[in-house]
């Protein structure tokens, strides 16, 4: 019984603690949807020329992430070599005629926290999640099926459930070491650094 007992209370904390990074982080994330270019994926009126903008935006970001997040995360998140993008974004940028631009680093504090690394890693893993949405937009607007849409599949049926490991993990990591404050200023810092990075590099500035 005692066992069991730990067990529901390792899980209330680890739901408690999702719940205070979602409420948290919960304004930039609106900022960054709310952005013209990430209304543009969404959008049927989605053209070839906007989704091209967004793949090459965002490549700089996932480009970033695994050169300086995945080492420091290595240990802690086991499958980490399961989660590569850039991959993906290359081969649709390949399928659109178009190649990755050079954009200043998108984010650029330097990160030497772990629990600081594992907060902006959730933006970037929750991100497949909303693609599963864009996905469909893309193939009802502009009839990419297979081709092209190599980012926004995530990792197809296994996106569900590699979300849930990826949550697993983070909230093991907080219950074992704490720094939960540290996680949720990491995942608020990469919504913001993403904001800021697609507004300055997509023509959306004021």
């Amino acid at each position: 019984m005692a066992n069991d007992h730990a067990s529901v209370q390792e899980m209330t904390r680890a739901d408690i603690f999702i719940q205070q990074l979602r409420t948290h982080t919960a304004d930039s994330h609106n900022r960054l949807e709310a952005l013209p270019v990430s209304k543009s994926v969404t959008s049927p009126n989605i053209t070839k020329a906007s989704y091209t903008r967004y793949l090459q935006l965002m490549g700089a970001v996932i480009q970033q992430t695994e050169s300086t997040l995945f080492p420091m995360l290595a240990e802690v998140i086991p499958d980490i070599a399961e989660r590569q993008k850039i991959p993906w974004i290359a081969a649709d940028l390949d399928f659109l005629g178009a190649a990755q631009q050079a954009y200043p680093s998108p984010f650029s504090l330097e990160i030497d926290s772990v629990a600081f690394a594992f907060g902006m890693m959730y933006v970037v893993e929750g991100s497949v999640l909303g693609g599963r949405y864009i996905l469909k937009n893309i193939q009802q607007n502009l009839g990419y099926q297979e081709e092209g849409v190599r980012y926004f599949s995530g990792y197809g049926n296994k996106t569900g459930g590699l979300w849930k490991q990826f949550l697993n993990a983070l909230t093991a990591f907080e219950a074992q070491h704490g720094h939960g404050d540290e996680i949720i200023s990491g995942a608020d810092y990469a919504f913001t650094a993403i904001y800021d990075h697609l507004k300055k590099h997509s023509g959306d500035e004021d």
